[in-house]
């Protein structure tokens, strides 16, 4: 693989308004940085030679070229702010759940109907959430990174941060698809965090659910028709029920809603809902559901989730990701 000469690259207005990056500013650029002196990039080589295979001169031919970016690093250090890798409800509505994007969604089911139908076929899915995903996701292939995924999985897997475990495992998922795909780690550039393409897959995701699903032989995350197939085959083996609900509003009709835990995680039985006033305003025919809520700046929406609902979550762990997908989806029936 022929080296490039990193120092040489200039990062000018580094933009990504996908799900993680909704309010995202101009950045600073990565700088270069000494990552062979740190004892555990060096026990990550030695990993990656013994268990994988990978020849030593190249792993640090290729980790004396990553760069650190403090900015990204800065994200996930400390606790958790709200806002800061994953948007808040009011910004998803600013720009995501807005014409533009819906504009997009109706377009992207005409053009890609036929696409969409064969994988609602032979996934089993409802077509319409492939199409909400992908407009959350990049608005369909329009917003798809400019951090050079090398960057961003080395700062956060060799610095010390709230994640850097699972981004550490995300980097040798990163190298070992490059290797799968013959593709150049170099040249790869996506989100902040790493992930890439139209439906924003992290590596890890793309070596277990990517496809060739326009038949050109090469399992492409930033083609539209290779992200449908990816999209689908996901939902398909998280569980998704064909049909089934995913969420309905409720008869919340105050403020602030603060009687019940709300989570994409936690159910309750229908029937304690409506003990405790809760109670769907639309159909809804499980027994048990997620209670939602999405925070505006002046209310409280809540929602019942079904099983549905949880598999949006999987992919991205948040109720107004899900939700955004949802109202996406919603729209282009």
């Amino acid at each position: 693989m022929k080296r490039i000469n990193i120092k040489t690259i200039k990062y000018i207005s580094i933009i990504l308004l996908t799900t993680l990056t909704l309010n995202a500013k101009e950045a600073k650029p990565p700088v270069p940085y000494n990552y062979l002196a740190k004892p555990n990039v060096q026990k990550f080589i030695n990993m990656m030679v013994k268990k994988n295979h990978f020849k030593r001169s190249y792993m640090e031919e290729v980790l004396s070229n990553a760069m650190l970016d403090k900015e990204t690093l800065a994200r996930y250090v400390g606790k958790y702010k709200a806002g800061s890798t994953n948007g808040t409800w009011e910004r998803y509505k600013k720009n995501v759940l807005n014409e533009e994007t819906m504009q997009l969604a109706r377009e992207f089911k005409q053009n890609y109907y036929k696409t969409l139908k064969r994988a609602e076929d032979e996934y089993g899915i409802d077509m319409d959430y492939i199409v909400g995903f992908m407009g959350v996701e990049s608005k369909y292939g329009t917003y798809t990174g400019d951090f050079r995924v090398l960057d961003s999985l080395a700062t956060l897997g060799f610095h010390k941060n709230r994640m850097h475990k699972w981004f550490n495992a995300e980097l040798k998922n990163l190298f070992l698809l490059m290797r799968e795909e013959n593709r150049d780690i170099y040249t790869q550039y996506g989100s902040f965090a790493g992930a890439m393409g139209a439906v924003q897959q992290m590596p890890s995701i793309q070596r277990r659910f990517m496809v060739d699903y326009d038949g050109d032989g090469i399992k492409d995350p930033w083609n539209l028709k290779d992200a449908i197939g990816v999209i689908a085959h996901f939902m398909h083996k998280k569980g998704w029920v064909k049909g089934g609900v995913v969420a309905v509003p409720t008869n919340f009709s105050g403020t602030r809603f603060k009687k019940l835990k709300t989570s994409y995680k936690k159910k309750y039985s229908v029937k304690y809902l409506a003990k405790m006033g809760i109670r769907p305003t639309e159909p809804f025919n499980e027994s048990k559901a997620y209670l939602l809520k999405t925070k505006n700046t002046t209310h409280d929406d809540i929602w019942m989730g079904g099983r549905n609902f949880r598999v949006l979550t999987k992919y991205n762990h948040s109720t107004s990701y899900g939700m955004a997908i949802h109202l996406i989806a919603q729209s282009v029936k």
